[in-house]
């Protein structure tokens, strides 16, 4: 968890099929909100994201999804802003659908969850800021 590799791969290419793209658990449409800041951070740098939130239709100019399974695409992350208590559920729909990348947002820690993950193949970052991490591997 937390390999610094592993945060470079993920905020790179993060999958051959679907490059730079996000799927975000959580998003408000509330700009003062840190899931809705932070996704427009990653968007205006050119990830393409995928908000998951059932009660509203959409956010940033994307439309919203109910859940993982809703998808058009196998996102290359998924980033997670939700409560520690929601995350075995989005780990175990992550193995079934076979996504490779969980960035669970800072502040947020789950490492019954975390070690599940690793267990099933999946990379895990947690309790870190995408957009802090982004702002420190992107050249200025």
């Amino acid at each position: 968890m937390n390999e610094p590799e592993i945060i470079r791969s993920m905020l790179g290419a993060t999958t051959k099929e679907n490059p730079r793209t996000i799927a975000v658990i959580g998003l408000s449409e509330d700009p003062s909100k840190p899931s809705h800041y932070v996704s427009a951070y990653m968007q205006q740098h050119g990830y393409r994201l995928y908000p998951i939130n059932p009660s509203i239709p959409e956010v940033l100019g994307e439309r919203s999804y109910a859940s993982l399974s809703d998808l058009p695409i196998k996102p290359g992350i998924v980033n997670v802003f939700r409560l520690p208590k929601f995350i075995p559920a989005i780990v175990d729909d992550m193995i079934r659908l076979n996504l490779p990348n969980l960035w669970v947002q800072q502040g947020i820690v789950n490492l019954e969850a975390s070690s599940r993950a690793e267990a099933a193949g999946i990379h895990v970052v947690m309790d870190r800021c995408i957009m802090v991490e982004h702002r420190y591997l992107t050249p200025r």
